[in-house]
């Protein structure tokens, strides 16, 4: 039997209404950050590149390629190596319980740890990652506000973060990946440490970010800790 116009237009609005309560619903779902510690003179690297290519894709994924340092002396200056990159990762081992730093590492709300080039490892801790739970963030162009949350009785790090969510290929000409164009996405330019959150509302200001770049702010126990809150400006 045919369907009314009238029953029809219902079924139509009420599909709209459902599909726009999911989406709200997926919108207040809190981030899972996935930090991926990298460089561009370490051959193991470019499967794990790849595959944060891939969780860039998913939904409430706030992805961040760190490119580290320490692989520079086998040939090829990693071009968006960064020290405090480094010192972030190395402050992460003791917490993970974990000997030293390695790549490619990828570690989720700041609570665990796996190599980065196996995907389906990735995407089964973050199915499994306990979400971030803390007090509400929120970014603009040049600003920042965390809610106050009375209930805290710690200190927390404040992290400003600057990323291209783009993707860029790198040429490298030299040391254990000479000849390959890397391709990365979410990649990191500057981290910086912007105060101490200790449960009263806070707003801080800071300058624009350059062009294509886009910033998040992470609310993060100290001495790599885990992570409690995390936004970005879009």
């Amino acid at each position: 039997m045919p369907i009314s116009r009238t029953i029809a237009m219902q079924i139509l609005s009420a599909g709209i209404v459902l599909s726009a309560a999911a989406t709200a619903r997926a919108a207040d779902q809190p981030l899972t950050v996935v930090e991926l510690f990298t460089s561009q003179g370490c051959s193991s690297c470019p499967p794990a590149n790849a595959n944060l290519i891939e969780l860039a894709r998913g939904r409430n994924i706030l992805v961040l390629s760190f490119s580290v340092t320490y692989w520079d002396y086998l040939g090829w200056k990693d071009t968006n190596g960064r020290e405090e990159f480094t010192a972030r990762q190395v402050v992460y081992e003791p917490a993970l319980g974990l000997r030293g730093p390695f790549t490619p590492q990828m570690v989720f709300n700041g609570r665990t740890s796996a190599v980065g080039n196996n995907l389906p490892e990735a995407r089964e801790l973050i199915s499994r990652a306990e979400p971030l739970a803390g007090p509400a963030i929120a970014v603009n162009r040049s600003s920042v506000k965390i809610e106050s949350d009375h209930g805290f009785r710690q200190t927390a790090d404040i992290w400003l973060v600057r990323y291209d969510p783009a993707v860029e290929n790198v040429p490298v000409s030299r040391g254990e990946n000479r000849g390959s164009t890397l391709a990365h996405t979410h990649v990191v330019h500057a981290l910086r440490h912007l105060g101490t959150y200790q449960g009263e509302a806070v707003r801080l200001k800071f300058p624009q970010a350059g062009r294509n770049l886009r910033t998040a702010v992470l609310l993060q126990l100290p001495q790599g800790g885990a992570l409690l809150s995390a936004g970005t400006d879009r």
